[in-house]
């Protein structure tokens, strides 16, 4: 049954990823085990699950249909592991955790770090994205929880939240890097390099709020990426304070003459069908919080 599943995960991974290479590579398998596993799963069933090309693999009308059933049996996988572990109490497991850059760097290591003292044989998976694939991930349970802008898809369920302050970057001779608090409207008088990605961003919302049409430079989802290029002069952008912690490059950070902040909350679908393992670490994070924030 284990072997099946991790086929089934293999085939999943697959799909979600679009490659061999990019599956092994997050299964932490060799892109020729998994190219084995789903030649397996298609001799068995008789039956052609993906197309292989140049530009990767895709489903075949077979697979399309299989699809929904190989992720019920995953789920429901799951569902068992969930139930043993709560019979055996919490001596092994595995948490799912969707998050983005900064809250991976600042703040779940000590987080982990902590549980992990208690509770030394619990596997970890961390997945980074941007907020639109982690609030997916979540949905369809390919996390048990995860790190969301609020406010979030009604059908989950938030625990807590922290507010996190926007602030400019400029390059360190900029013209207004000595200025105590950067004004809304200089935001539109240098390229402006924008950290974005998705339908879902809270810089954007700055300015529609004020009516300001920004030069657009540049878009990415990398943060350092953006200040890497601010610290060469090539624009000023708008970066969360909690990015801007230990950064290694030479630029001006300033506050916004109207401070703006993104609320991050840490969302799941139900606590109550959650693992015993996810559970107990949720706990662990609101004592943490109380303390850190």
């Amino acid at each position: 049954m284990e072997m099946n599943i991790q086929k089934y995960r293999a085939f999943l991974k697959t799909v979600e990823c679009g490659s061999f290479t990019k599956a092994a590579e997050a299964l932490c398998y060799s892109q020729s085990g998994v190219s084995r596993m789903i030649h397996d799963l298609e001799k068995e069933w008789n039956l052609p699950l993906l197309e292989r090309g140049r530009g990767g693999v895709r489903l075949t009308s077979d697979g399309i249909e299989l699809l929904p059933f190989v992720r019920s049996v995953c789920e429901e996988y799951r569902k068992l592991q969930i139930q043993i572990e709560e019979l055996n109490g919490l001596e092994s497991g595995l948490i799912r955790i969707g998050t983005f850059s900064s809250v991976a760097t600042h703040w779940l290591p000590n987080m982990i770090k902590e549980f992990l003292r208690d509770y030394p044989n619990i596997d970890y998976e961390l997945l980074l994205g941007d907020y639109t694939e982690i609030e997916e991930w979540i949905l369809e349970g390919r996390v048990d929880c995860g790190f969301l802008p609020l406010p979030a898809h009604a059908e989950l369920e938030v625990l807590f939240s922290k507010q996190d302050e926007l602030l400019v970057v400029l390059p360190q001779n900029h013209h207004l890097a000595d200025c105590e608090r950067f004004p809304i409207a200089a935001l539109c008088e240098d390229p402006f390099l924008l950290l974005e990605k998705g339908g879902r961003g809270e810089i954007t919302k700055i300015f529609e709020t004020y009516h300001l049409s920004p030069k657009l430079q540049f878009t990415t989802w990398d943060d350092y990426a953006i200040m890497s290029m601010v610290e060469s002069g090539l624009g000023i952008s708008i970066l969360p304070q909690l990015i801007l912690k230990r950064i290694p490059y030479q630029i001006k950070v300033k506050r916004l003459e109207n401070p703006v902040y993104r609320e991050i909350g840490l969302v799941l679908r139900e606590k109550k069908t959650a693992s015993l393992a996810v559970r107990k670490f949720l706990e662990y994070l609101e004592s943490w919080r109380e303390r850190e924030f």
